[in-house]
């Protein structure tokens, strides 16, 4: 049964946090679940990008308390499932912990599809990377709640 799910991408600023605050609205009514999330790379300390807060924002959901996270093999371990925004994601997280192998995924895995990374580019690039976030979370939830 999944309880615990880590949202990962590379510094933890722009499209994990807009993932896990999808997710946590999404299975706020689930008892029981934890979502948080991580980055491979992370600007361990920053806030989310301004675009990623005001996307957000317009979609009712607040990740301003957001501060970003380096991804630690304890958060893995403890994780029920990982969504990951990239195949490269997903590789170096097996590599890294060969024990995560099976529970860890795209977020886009339903879609085929990775997540690109919005990372210094225009408010156009991410709102690009949330449509992509809610597909897959759209999907992900789906099969939670099965």
């Amino acid at each position: 049964m999944i309880r615990h799910i880590l949202v990962v991408c590379v510094g933890n600023i722009c499209r994990s946090p807009m993932a896990e605050g999808l997710l946590r609205r999404e299975l706020r009514e689930q008892d029981g679940f934890t979502v948080e999330s991580a980055g491979l790379g992370a600007l361990v300390g920053y806030p989310a990008s301004e675009h990623s807060i005001a996307l957000m924002d317009e979609l009712g959901v607040d990740i301003t308390g957001h501060r970003a996270r380096q991804i630690h093999p304890d958060m893995v371990g403890a994780a029920d499932l990982v969504l990951v925004m990239e195949a490269g994601h997903k590789r170096a997280i097996d590599d890294a912990d060969p024990t995560a192998r099976g529970k860890v995924h795209r977020i886009g895995e339903w879609q085929g599809a990775d997540v690109a990374d919005p990372y210094r580019q225009p408010r156009t690039a991410y709102e690009t990377a949330l449509a992509d976030i809610q597909a897959g979370v759209a999907s992900w939830v789906e099969k939670i709640k099965a």
